[in-house]
């Protein structure tokens, strides 16, 4: 079995088709309808950025629904040495877009899932899920976990940080703020997104330090099923 993601609930999927395949193969046809995916779904949608992410993580998923496209993820899984801990396996979330007319289906956790798990890393006992945030949204399954990192009004311990800088070098990010674990942009827009986020002032705290016009987003950890010793 390949590696896990996070608890998941089941879901009928029976009327959709998916297809995961490394990024490095995918043709142009693949590559427009994720970018048309990316657009219905940022406004000022940076197709820079998502082909450089066609470039980091290992494979994307795409689902369609009766031959339309209705989402994609990007993601991998890795076996990493961590500060303190050696051959870590670890989960990398990439972007992942849902068609609007698809939402609040459970799409988003699956094309994930199939992205991490086509890695086909045997599970263990104890995996560390990254993810990068671009609103409260994206971030709201994962801040439900009690060790995850960060928290807001809580700064990293000295080896929270650390591992947060070793997934931000996985994840290619250029610069790093390991106090705020935001990942600073290259100086243009991500994108912004197209969609109501009903999120607490507490976790749109959170994203008080990334600056969307920057290109920033926030990174996520949280280990399953629970932490390390001293985490």
């Amino acid at each position: 079995m390949a590696a896990q993601s996070g608890p998941r609930t089941a879901r009928d999927f029976s009327d959709f088709t998916f297809r995961t395949l490394p990024s490095a193969s995918l043709t142009s046809d693949d590559v427009e309808l994720i970018m048309a995916l990316f657009e219905a779904n940022y406004r000022e949608a940076n197709r820079g950025y998502l082909e450089r992410s066609l470039g980091k993580l290992k494979y994307t998923t795409i689902a369609d629904h009766a031959g339309e496209p209705a989402a994609f993820a990007l993601g991998e899984a890795r076996v990493m040495d961590l500060p303190r801990l050696p051959r870590q396996l670890v989960t990398l979330a990439g972007i992942c877009c849902v068609s609007p007319q698809f939402r609040r289906r459970g799409l988003f956790g699956e094309v994930e899932m199939r992205s991490i798990r086509a890695s086909d890393i045997p599970p263990a006992d104890r995996f560390l899920a990254c993810g990068r945030m671009a609103h409260p949204a994206s971030f709201h399954v994962m801040s439900r976990n009690p060790v995850v990192v960060p928290k807001p009004g809580i700064v990293p311990t000295e080896w929270h940080q650390a591992v947060g800088i070793a997934i931000a070098e996985a994840y290619g990010v250029p610069e790093f703020d390991p106090l705020t674990f935001v990942c600073k942009g290259t100086g243009v827009p991500i994108g912004y997104p197209i969609m109501d986020i009903d999120a607490t002032p507490e976790e749109w705290e959170m994203f008080r330090c990334v600056d969307r016009s920057r290109g920033d987003s926030l990174l996520g950890i949280s280990w399953a099923p629970d932490a390390p010793d001293g985490w």
